[in-house]
């Protein structure tokens, strides 16, 4: 293949200069920040140049990026006085403070280059700017938020613009919410889940800010207001303003007397961090990923909840294939990843029919977003429903639904395995009106509404269900016999305990309508384990088993090393049981897939693609990188570089599922 490059073991292809350098935690870090500087900046890969010699005293010493001005010919570049920007980069181990690796060694850079006027230090997860300002035969070196952009501008002095408002890439975002997540939790003495839901009160304000397409921004900090307390204050009464709408709009997430138990300063600090970006725009998986993993350090939960990867959230949706108007459920949402994946692939579809019409989604109008923005809304607000029982959970799905354009859907805090008659009233009102449903919800036969379900129910022998209440609804709950013939009949006898995912089964196909389709996450014990053969066949009695995968033991590390597969199934009509029951099951086929690479290892490092050597295979990559000119026009031009290839194969599953559905005559 033309576009694959070879690295060897040990390697790292350099994104700026294409030089091979060592594999090491601090290139990491490196070359995330050269990304960001082309990609954020809109920097030149011709103004940067890396590892360059810079003369200090008597001695030599090595800055990692350097930022010249754009006009510089090759030798203006061999002179470090025309230099702009200094930027240094070290591992995570390697602290602010370090007496020869901190933020001095950057200062001393900046003092040896003469016209440098700026300069960044950074970790991966901290980041320290500094403008150095020249005062009285002095020089001071001020604390700023950010490095300015190739065209100057540094959204500090002045409220930034909507048409300045940039996407975030991939690492960059995750590193910001990492930043804004640590202030929290080192500046306020917050544990970690309430640093959580201070962060997100304030995720919650910078996209509504965003929403106000008409009104000039009001989520930005400036730098005089962030260094000085009665700026601090000015901020965070502005931000305060912008959550008492968040309130209005988000009563069910939001108590009307909540306010954002932050300091003024720490305010100031994340809005500083946030105000460039544009959420709203920004890549529905780079939001999603750098969420879910602030999520899962934070909530994960102690009710056998390990939440899915999103490789494997994306192929299962995939293989589903929830269409515009369906029913879609999550049963135990834990923080929304497969509500919001679900959610995704239908806006996927509703974008494409509106680029068709109206162009690229960056060049739309206000009036053209605000169109697309409450046709998801009312998307969501239709079709999309979760539910789990853990309360702090289902708010942080409410909250994963709004990063990613919508409201805040039908998520609904409830014990899904208890009797529909004991679920509470304000719950069963909620969901009759949300899915329009004419009849009482009372009994198990209530409750078949939804077209797709799809989701990963608790499991484990360690929190087996007792309550008779609960397993009476169940057959799955009984003892079963295996009668001459080789089949198994239920008998009266309930068992006194019962693992949770076996009734989450059973509850699953209860809350399908007949011919609903489901992808449920189950341990491999399910599919195999001998004593356990009564639930196969009490599922190829009651569904049509479409498929199963097999996933990679390593999926669910490093947090749950089960073996597990996810299955599909299509809920029979009573008709078809009738008929079967008459005449015997008939053959099927059924598709199956092994995922031999899951794309991590059981520490949960990404595994990247190697040849038989060990040495690193990259794609060349080419990407149209959109901009502004002067005049406000979009322009583009194209960045070239080499990306390491996830070695996942997860990805290539629903495309062949696709195929194999169509020859088998499967229509969804």
């Amino acid at each position: 293949m033309d576009n694959v490059v070879v690295i060897p073991e040990g390697k790292i292809r350099d994104y700026i200069d294409g030089s091979l350098r060592n594999e090491t935690p601090e290139e990491y870090v490196r070359q995330t920040v050269e990304k960001r500087l082309v990609i954020e900046h809109k920097y030149a890969k011709n103004q940067i140049a890396v590892e360059y010699p810079v003369k200090i005293g008597s001695g030599n010493k090595r800055a990692d990026i350097v930022i010249f001005d754009k006009n510089c010919t090759d030798k203006d570049k061999t002179d470090q006085h025309k230099i702009q920007i200094v930027i240094e980069c070290k591992k995570e181990a390697v602290k602010p403070s370090d007496s020869k690796e901190g933020i001095e060694q950057l200062k001393s850079y900046m003092a040896a280059c003469a016209n440098c006027q700026w300069g960044m230090w950074t970790n991966g997860m901290h980041k320290t700017v500094f403008e150095k300002v020249a005062a009285d035969g002095d020089i001071r070196f001020e604390e700023r938020i950010d490095i300015p952009s190739a065209d100057g501008s540094t959204d500090e002095t002045n409220r930034p613009k909507r048409t300045s408002l940039i996407k975030a890439t991939d690492d960059n975002l995750l590193f910001t919410f990492r930043t804004c997540h640590d202030i929290i939790f080192v500046n306020e003495g917050h544990s970690k889940q309430a640093a959580f839901f201070e962060f997100l009160k304030l995720i919650f304000c910078k996209i509504q800010d965003e929403r106000n397409l008409f009104a000039p921004v009001e989520f930005y900090t400036t730098t005089s207001e962030r260094n000085f307390p009665d700026g601090q204050a000015s901020v965070y009464n502005r931000i305060s303003k912008i959550f008492d709408e968040v309130k209005k709009f988000n009563a069910g997430i939001f108590e009307q007397n909540e306010v954002i138990k932050l300091e003024p300063r720490t305010v100031a600090q994340i809005v500083g961090e946030l105000q460039k970006y544009s959420l709203l725009n920004t890549d529905i998986d780079f939001k999603g990923k750098a969420y879910e993993e602030i999520v899962g350090s934070n909530l994960r939960g102690d009710r056998g909840e390990f939440f899915t990867p999103r490789n494997v959230m994306h192929m299962a949706v995939d293989m589903i294939n929830p269409k515009e108007g369906e029913k879609v459920l999550d049963s135990s949402c834990g923080t929304g990843g497969f509500v919001v994946t679900a959610m995704n692939s239908v806006i996927a579809k509703l974008t494409d029919r509106m680029a068709k019409q109206y162009g690229a989604k960056e060049d739309w109008s206000p009036d053209i977003r605000e169109l697309f923005n409450n046709e998801i809304k009312k998307i969501a607000g239709e079709n999309f429903f979760g539910f789990d029982i853990n309360p702090e959970l289902v708010r942080a799905t409410k909250m994963n639904m709004v990063m990613n354009n919508d409201g805040s859907g039908n998520i609904i805090q409830l014990n899904t395995l208890l009797p529909p008659i004991l679920w509470a009233d304000d719950r069963k009102d909620a969901i009759k009106k949300a899915m329009e449903t004419p009849h009482e919800i009372t009994n198990v036969k209530s409750i078949g509404v939804f077209d797709v379900i799809v989701t990963n129910p608790p499991f484990g022998a360690k929190i087996p269900i007792v309550d008779q209440q609960i397993l009476e609804q169940f057959e799955l709950a009984h003892t079963w016999s295996r009668q001459a013939d080789g089949t198994f009949s239920m008998n009266d006898k309930l068992r006194s305990s019962v693992p949770p995912e076996q009734l989450f089964i059973e509850r699953i196909v209860q809350l399908l309508k007949p011919r609903g389709r489901a992808a449920i996450v189950l341990p491999d014990s399910i599919l195999s384990s001998p004593g356990l053969e009564f639930i196969r066949q009490w599922l190829m009695r009651n569904t049509h088993i479409i498929a199963s995968i097999d996933l990679h033991a390593d999926t669910f590390q490093p947090h749950n090393g089960t073996q597990c597969s996810i299955l599909f199934i299509v809920k029979k009509t009573d008709e078809e049981k009738q008929d079967e029951k008459l005449n015997g099951i008939p053959d099927f086929e059924i598709f199956m897939a092994m995922v031999d690479h899951i794309g991590h290892d059981k520490r949960g490092n990404t595994v990247y693609k190697r040849d038989d050597e060990g040495n690193l295979i990259m794609e060349h990559k080419k990407v149209s990188v959109r901009e502004l000119d002067g005049n406000g026009n979009a322009v583009y031009h194209e960045e070239e570089f080499d990306e390491k290839i996830v070695n996942d194969q997860t990805i290539l599953v629903a495309d062949v599922f696709s195929k194999w559905k169509k020859e088998q005559g499967i229509i969804w």
